[in-house]
């Protein structure tokens, strides 16, 4: 596993931990005086007494009179008092020469001090080993995030979207983290149900065209039928005969009444998208636009401070129809400038592509229109018409115009 590394590291640490702390602790049961040494110095001391120049001095002492007078010391800064000793825990000894006890010495290692250096070594020891194992810990975060929590976001903004109906925008591929296997089955996912809606749209308007051609084939017999009742109608004396002439003309109205209903409800087949528009922060209309710009293609920008009414996942689909024809029809880069201006907040959304014809803009809000410059592109002429829709259900508007040169979308959300 790729975790492995930083398992290792810690483990690492922590043995060295352990090793530390061992051999300070061996350190501490060290600082303590060599019997052998101080009975050579104490012999020394006994046999030359008086000729300090045959003293043994491989350890520190200091040698004192009964009345606690200094005789000798090995060197300055040593204890020459029996409290001074006791208070740096050296060892005190009686001084015997010919059986009678003239004095004391004291051997003078400072234990307290030597623990006091252990001590400082010890937490100087820990504080490196905390602050390496803090690194491999924050760089161990760092790692996860961008390997696993930055791609599962994306994988749940993805799962959002696709929800929301938006399969064009396809999910950025990358198998170097946890999710690399998944990214790809969940990108194939979107495109076989891209493929399903196009073949069901398909499906739908061959349906449509059926409708309408026999739509017209149906009127075109009853409007024969009409007029030559009509025609009858003129020609009869017969009061009887005149009225079942005008049975005809009511029935053929009748029938041209029905064609005419079955086939408007099949060509505009209304559905009613819910939008649930609320106030919130201008901030969310920054992360909304990052999404929708998977490519990068937009410059820098800034939104105001304000609260506006908007639905969250359907202005993420008004964004992501807006960056997708850019990116599809343009496919150069984006500039987005945002401010306030009266009533509303207004996001505008250009690139620098050749634009659609004048006359084509106030088409491109209806349903299944699309521009001439579309003809070679794949879509069902539903982005603009849907981002519109959304747009008027959450008090807000669409504008597009073209510009010199490029092609602009100007998103006006209601301020609260």
């Amino acid at each position: 596993m790729k975790n492995t590394p930083f398992v290792i590291l810690l483990i690492l640490t922590l043995i060295a931990e352990a090793a530390a702390c061992f051999i300070m602790v061996t350190k501490i049961q060290d600082i303590r005086t060599d019997p052998v040494k101080v009975n050579e110095c104490m012999y020394s001391i006994m046999e030359n007494y008086g000729d300090t120049s045959k003293y043994n001095t491989q350890l520190d002492y200091t040698v004192l009179d009964n009345d606690g007078g200094l005789i000798y010391k090995t060197r300055d800064g040593l204890s020459e008092t029996v409290n001074d000793a006791i208070k740096t825990r050296g060892l005190i000894l009686d001084l015997e020469v010919g059986g009678e006890v003239i004095g004391k010495v004291i051997f003078d290692y400072n234990m307290g001090e030597q623990i006091e250096g252990i001590r400082m070594n010890i937490i100087i020891l820990f504080s490196i080993v905390a602050v390496i194992q803090i690194l491999i810990i924050i760089i161990w975060y760092i790692y996860l995030k961008r390997t696993l929590i930055t791609p599962f976001s994306k994988l749940n903004d993805f799962a959002v979207r696709v929800a929301g109906g938006n399969l064009d925008l396809p999910l950025e591929m990358d198998k170097g983290h946890v999710f690399g296997a998944f990214t790809e089955s969940f990108d194939l996912m979107r495109h076989e149900l891209r493929k399903a809606r196009l073949a069901e749209k398909k499906a739908s308007d061959d349906k449509k065209e059926m409708v309408a051609k026999l739509s017209h084939d149906i009127k075109t017999p009853v409007a024969s039928i009409k007029s030559t009742s009509e025609i009858g109608m003129e020609l009869t004396k017969e009061e009887r005969t005149r009225e079942m002439f005008g049975v005809i003309n009511a029935k053929t109205d009748q029938i041209k009444s029905l064609v005419d209903n079955l086939f408007t409800s099949s060509v505009q087949d209304i559905t009613e998208i819910e939008v649930n528009p609320g106030m919130q922060p201008s901030d969310i209309v920054a992360g909304l636009i990052r999404n929708a710009d998977y490519l990068g293609r937009a410059d820098s920008f800034t939104i105001p401070e304000c609260s506006v009414f908007f639905d969250k996942l359907r202005l993420q689909q008004v964004f992501d129809n807006l960056f997708m024809n850019s990116y599809k029809y343009a496919d150069t880069e984006i500039s987005v400038n945002a401010e306030i201006s009266g009533d509303y907040l207004v996001i505008r959304v250009a690139d620098k592509g050749p634009g659609v014809k004048e006359e084509e803009i106030p088409l491109l809000m209806e349903k299944y229109r699309r521009g001439s410059n579309a003809s070679d592109k794949d879509g069902a002429g539903l982005g603009l018409y849907l981002t519109n829709y959304f747009m008027e259900k959450m008090d807000g508007q669409l504008s597009l115009k073209n510009l010199e040169p490029g092609f602009e979308a100007a998103v006006y959300l209601r301020l609260v």
